[in-house]
């Protein structure tokens, strides 16, 4: 790739101009399909789908900023300022959705930009998706989100879980709101987050809670992490899954200029941890799941790592009842 300029396959994809509000531009991908199948590196699903390319929630931590290098904009801030918005065309979905059923794999929602964020209000790209999975039965499904209006769509995911299997993760690093608003630019705050998670259980669709990623230093302490429990226990979470922090090359330069900025006292230590890896040494991230295994069974609420996601490269056994 050269700075500045897209990829030879994405050029021709780039639409104009659709929207502009909030100081975010949104513009129009052209994609044939919207559902992705993966063939690389183990993953705990078999199938993405990301309604949106960049995300305007403007994590600080956000993995999946260097997806904008391929669209020529190597800005990090571009990632949530100029936003891409894909098509939805039902009959392909429904195609698609077929296909996914047929190879038994889990269908993954949100795993590079939030299905939820605000452009989702306007252009319902994601409530395309959901109607076209209502058409499907059969599927496994699962959307990963920070966003509340996910509640907005509750009644519908209930009809999409009366034939599929469905889980909505919500994700929520802390339950300090001021911590949340600097790690979490543009996404809701925590409280509000548990209160649709809530609402997506009295409707009946099964939640989890995402702590994803758990930042050394910042989220990792023991009160943060029963508390973040308890608030999903009692929001009517079936379970809880959580991730420790990992810094790849575009994330770890945003990540550390926030460091400098918010927190320069952390730099050093976080320089140290994360000294020519993208990860923290292993008996960091042992000690980070040890005391959140400890405290989820304390809490009284099932938990597991990342890693503990079994690899769906393999075709599972369709269930054939619902």
């Amino acid at each position: 790739m050269k700075p500045g300029v897209a990829a030879p396959g994405m050029a021709p994809r780039l639409g104009s101009t659709v929207d502009e509000r909030r100081g975010v531009e949104y513009r129009e991908l052209k994609a044939k399909d919207l559902l992705n199948r993966l063939n690389g590196r183990p993953m705990p699903f078999g199938w993405t789908i990301n309604p949106y390319r960049g995300c305007e929630m403007a994590c600080r931590y956000c993995f999946a900023r260097y997806t904008h290098d391929f669209l020529g904009l190597n800005d990090p801030r571009a990632f949530e300022r100029t936003i891409y918005v894909k098509g939805a065309e039902r009959s392909r979905l429904i195609a698609a959705f077929r296909r996914a059923r047929r190879s038994g794999q889990l269908v993954a929602l949100g795993t590079a930009t939030d299905p939820y964020q605000p452009a989702e209000a306007k252009f319902e790209v994601t409530r395309r998706v959901l109607e076209a999975a209502r058409e499907v039965p059969g599927l496994s499904l699962s959307i990963t989100t920070k966003s509340t209006l996910v509640a907005r769509d509750a009644q519908l995911l209930r009809q999409v879980g009366a034939a599929s299997e469905v889980t909505v993760n919500l994700s929520v690093t802390t339950t300090d709101p001021a911590l949340a608003r600097r790690l979490e630019l543009r996404a809701p705050r925590p409280d509000l987050r548990f209160a649709a998670m809530r609402a997506l259980a009295d409707a009946g669709v099964p939640t989890c809670l995402f702590i994803m990623p758990i930042l050394p230093l910042l989220t990792d302490d023991e009160a943060n992490l029963r508390a973040l429990l308890v608030a999903a226990r009692d929001a009517g979470a079936v379970g809880a899954e959580s991730n420790v922090l990992f810094l790849r090359p575009g994330t770890r330069e945003t990540f550390f200029e926030f460091l400098a900025s918010d927190f320069p006292h952390l730099v050093p230590e976080y320089s140290r941890l994360y000294a020519g890896s993208a990860y923290v040494p292993p008996e960091r991230t042992r000690e980070i799941e040890e005391r959140m295994r400890r405290l989820a069974a304390e809490v009284g609420l099932a938990t597991r790592r990342r890693t503990d996601r079994p690899d769906q490269r393999a075709p599972r056994q369709l269930n054939l009842t619902w």
